[in-house]
């Protein structure tokens, strides 16, 4: 495969800024950067104020910049298996149509700039939480942990599970036990979801040579795994109500959603198929975003009703 830079795109092709968009992950940065959102927003008792919009604002830009950053950086390191990879063989990065040097550029002018934002605008405890961050991700999880243990995705959760920290940081400029169990429930919530995915990829992480838990341990024992991770999920999911952070709109939510959860974890494991897999992994991400919805919606609504 060439790894020179085509000058022009063919007709249909998308244009040098749709490769560089592309690049930074949308649809999983959306995730990220609205699980910030929602810290920063139960953060503030009642409905914020002035100034403080103007926070959330700049708050919002810097991690999605830095968000961004990671995920082209990720790119530029796993350019090889993603070529080799159905699912990652179109990026610009695998095909040679972008260059070392313009990802590497792209990637640290986003986090330059992400981190700017959130050192100027925001607070340093923000700006050094974010950029750990993308260490994390970008260096611990892709260079060190994704090709060398099955519990890759486990450990480098952590750095995933971070964007309610991220936003309670941003508004209160402290780490808060409030913030640290969002952090847990999406620490949880991790290994599910991708394992899911990594079932019915499973012949693409054999290729691309990563161990993965489905390759290493097999189909049986990874389904086991979702199965066993959606209870604790589940548990730890009902602890803003216990703690006294969230009402009962939030338990009332995250009850359904667990247990949609847990029913689809059941069918995967019992009787497996490709499909159920990807349903699995798409009830996933609807569960994530429908529960932390749900802790916005509780925070504003659960005054007036009380």
């Amino acid at each position: 495969m060439s790894t020179t830079p085509t000058t022009l795109a063919a007709p249909g092709a998308p244009s040098r800024w749709q490769q560089f968009y592309q690049l930074t992950k949308p649809r999983v940065v959306q995730l990220i950067v609205f699980c910030a959102v929602i810290g920063m927003a139960l953060a503030v008792p009642g409905w914020p104020s002035g100034p403080e919009w103007g926070v959330i604002l700049a708050a919002t830009v810097g991690i999605w910049l830095v968000a961004g950053a990671a995920a082209a950086f990720n790119c530029l390191i796993e350019q090889q298996i993603d070529s080799k990879m159905k699912r990652t063989a179109w990026r610009a990065t695998a095909k040679g149509e972008l260059s070392r040097v313009q990802t590497l550029s792209f990637s640290a002018l986003l986090c330059g700039i992400g981190s700017a934002i959130l050192w100027v605008w925001v607070n340093p405890l923000t700006m050094w939480l974010t950029f750990a961050t993308f260490v994390g991700y970008a260096v611990i999880y892709t260079v060190i942990l994704k090709p060398m243990t099955p519990q890759n995705i486990v450990i480098g959760g952590a750095s995933g599970a971070m964007p309610p920290v991220l936003g309670w940081a941003a508004l209160r400029g402290e780490v808060g036990p409030e913030a640290l169990m969002l952090c847990l429930i999406i620490f949880l919530w991790t290994p599910p979801h991708f394992w899911a995915l990594a079932l019915y990829r499973t012949e693409d992480y054999r290729k691309a040579g990563l161990p993965m838990l489905p390759v290493t341990h097999g189909s049986e024992f990874t389904r086991l795994q979702v199965f066993l991770y959606t209870w604790i999920l589940l548990v730890a999911t009902l602890l803003p109500f216990l703690t006294g952070m969230s009402g009962w709109i939030y338990l009332a939510s995250a009850l359904a959603l667990g247990l949609g959860f847990c029913a689809y974890a059941f069918k995967l494991w019992r009787q497996y198929s490709d499909e159920l897999a990807r349903a699995t992994f798409r009830f996933s991400i609807l569960h994530l975003s429908l529960l932390f919805a749900a802790l916005l919606l509780d925070h504003y609504l659960m005054p007036w009703i009380a």
